[in-house]
């Protein structure tokens, strides 16, 4: 797998620190708690005839082991988030052989072309992680009504409206960051389609594109009470030579709330910088450029993210 720079994690993880639930003794009523735990296994709620998705969903965590096999064993120490994000968020492809990847010659050399660029994800400039990365940090609460499901993202991307009430999809919807989604049921699993991409969000970490013509098919299925299965199939002819699917899974997690998230707010933000630029000078040191020339050459930074080096710098 290609490498994605350090700095892209940790931005992507610091982004989403969350403070659990605001209030604590609260409990949900219709939620079975034999001997006094949240029985997850509880069979599914219904609502209307079909199941009920209505609740706060975070999807399940990839094991630091994982990102160690792939990243390094370096990681842990330098990025300890890793529980906030998922392996797809950094790499959609994660699970893909190098060889059965589906880009395009054009998207493969976009995707190139941003990994050298030393961009991060979009959410590191407070744009949408837009989909499929918005369902995969943090959180997401589903509210279910008889027309609509309404999605809400902790990460504090725009909401999702998911139209149930047999619309179809427009046939040249606006771009837009979220897309544009209609869903029907088939027995009882939410099949959802999106379309109306605009082209300024990255798939991932690894900077894979999309145009405007990419659709995604979201399958939801709440096999019990706590636990649900998605499968996110993609489909952008413009960039990828076939359409390919991601199978997900989803924890319900009861008693807790979704908490408020501004980006803007967030400490990385350079509102929050104090000083200039000119105060840097008064801890400056002058070195003689004698003593500089000794260390003049070409460095290479140690990759902790795979094999082999990852950065070179000329002096």
């Amino acid at each position: 797998m290609k490498t994605i720079s350090i700095l892209a994690l940790v931005i992507i993880a610091a982004a989403v620190g969350y403070a659990g639930a605001q209030w604590q003794n609260n409990r949900a009523a219709e939620v079975g708690r034999p001997g006094g735990t949240v029985d997850l296994s509880a069979p599914t709620p219904r609502l209307y005839g079909k199941p009920n998705l209505s609740g706060l969903w975070q999807a399940e965590r990839t094991p630091t082991s994982e990102f160690v096999r792939v990243l390094g064993p370096g990681l842990p120490e330098i990025q300890p988030d890793l529980n906030e994000v998922t392996k797809h968020v950094i790499n959609l492809f994660w699970d893909v052989k190098p060889e059965d990847l589906p880009l395009k010659p054009e998207a493969a050399a976009l995707t190139e072309e941003r990994q050298k660029s030393g961009r991060d994800f979009q959410s590191a400039y407070c744009l949408p992680s837009s989909l499929p990365a918005a369902t995969l940090v943090l959180n997401v609460k589903m509210v279910q009504a008889p027309g609509e499901i309404v999605v809400l993202h902790g990460n504090g991307d725009p909401a999702r409206q998911i139209y149930i009430d047999g619309r179809k999809l427009p046939e040249n919807p606006e771009p837009s960051w979220m897309g544009t989604s209609a869903g029907h049921w088939e027995d009882d699993v939410l099949v959802v389609e999106t379309t109306g991409f605009n082209e300024r969000a990255w798939l991932d970490g690894f900077g894979h594109p999309r145009s405007e013509t990419m659709r995604v098919t979201e399958r939801f299925r709440r096999r019990d009470f706590g636990h649900m299965d998605i499968e996110v199939t993609l489909s952008d002819p413009a960039a990828y030579a076939r359409p390919w699917t991601v199978p997900l899974k989803a924890e319900l997690t009861p008693d807790t709330e979704l908490l408020e998230s501004v980006c803007n707010e967030g400490p990385s933000q350079r509102e929050h910088w104090i000083g200039k630029a000119s105060d840097d000078l008064k801890s400056s040191v002058q070195v003689a450029p004698a003593l500089l020339a000794k260390y003049a050459g070409t460095y290479q930074e140690l990759d902790n993210w795979g094999p082999g080096p990852q950065l070179s710098s000329s002096w």
